[in-house]
């Protein structure tokens, strides 16, 4: 059972309020929103839902192009989706285009739009914007940093050592992230990327003795991953404190703190909605999230025999019991 305790506390103050919007007619306008990946994944329906509770009742019209490249990682597929976005943004000719996550960027807004006419807002770009040479002149967006910092200074008041390790999905997001985290952070971080959920039960297993603590990252893209096997699994063989940074991965880790993906959305659209009444995207700072829900897996903790401090548990968003 997920019992919510309070609404989401803002950890990271580094970025301006969302742009405001003005009470105005938008018939007519059209916007196209660009998701790197796919229907259905918690982070692509969280931002989807942000954008369309901002936009509702605007008469926008409003269209989605879904890349898939979470479940699709070839090059040569992420190249060929880039092109049909490529084509539908010429047919349909949105007056403001929201590109959602790193290969959005990577390979559509990068290759093909890159000081265009036409105005984009980026988000969920992982930490470091300039490897997709923004900002453009016809762009503004949110840079996505997760809550590493937030994870580790919890899981370190659980154990004194600092053998630190990563166990995730072999996707090109999560490797981008544990560079960062090597560069930014100075960690010494031991990285585990595996391609099946097999693998990754084998790599869960074997980590118990070889670190202090691990985080569990992105299980998207981990073929055959089960859900109920997975949180079983879990449950019989956490010996070790572990963190997650994504709410989907929750079920997996003593501790969680995750981005809020409708927070990216939000931004988004307010910025689009401001674009649409003429402010240029240059004119509009980019920002970064400041949203960190804290999440405290007590099932973890009681198969584990972990204990968790009592002033994480009071400071947790959500409970998992």
């Amino acid at each position: 059972m997920i019992t919510s305790l309070k609404s989401v506390v803002c950890i990271i103050c580094i970025t301006l309020a969302a742009p405001g919007v003005f009470a105005q007619d938008l018939k007519g306008k059209k916007m196209l929103f660009i998701d790197s990946y796919h229907e259905g994944y918690a982070w692509s329906d969280g931002l989807t839902s942000g954008i369309q509770e901002v936009i509702e009742g605007k008469g926008i019209d409003f269209r989605i192009f879904r890349m898939d490249t979470k479940r699709n990682a070839s090059t040569e597929f992420k190249e060929n989706k880039a092109l049909e976005a490529k084509a539908l943004i010429e047919e349909f000719k949105p007056d403001v285009v929201i590109a959602a996550d790193d290969n959005a960027s990577l390979y559509v807004v990068a290759p093909y739009y890159k000081n265009s006419s036409i105005p984009i807002v980026f988000c969920g770009v992982n930490w470091d914007c300039s490897n997709y040479g923004y900002p453009y002149e016809n762009t503004t967006g949110m840079i996505e940093m997760s809550g590493i910092r937030q994870i580790l200074e919890k899981l370190q008041t659980i154990t004194p050592g600092r053998r630190l390790g990563y166990l995730s999905a072999s996707e090109y997001t999560d490797q981008k992230e544990v560079e960062v985290y090597k560069k930014i952070f100075g960690l010494d971080i031991q990285t585990f990327f595996v391609q099946d959920f097999a693998e990754w039960k084998d790599k869960f297993i074997e980590l118990q003795s070889k670190l202090d603590m691990f985080i569990v990252g992105n299980n998207a893209g981990i073929k055959g991953w089960d859900h109920a096997q997975a949180e079983d699994f879990v449950l019989k063989n956490t010996k070790i404190p572990t963190g997650a940074l994504y709410e989907w991965v929750a079920p997996y880790a003593l501790l969680s703190a995750s981005n809020v993906p409708e927070e990216q959305g939000r931004w988004s659209a307010y910025a689009a909605l401001k674009i649409l009444r003429g402010t240029p995207p240059s004119s509009i700072e980019m920002a970064t999230n400041k949203e960190i829900k804290l999440i405290v897996n007590r099932k973890v903790e009681k198969a584990s025999g972990i204990t968790i401090p009592s002033d994480i548990i009071a400071a947790a968003d959500v409970i998992i019991e």
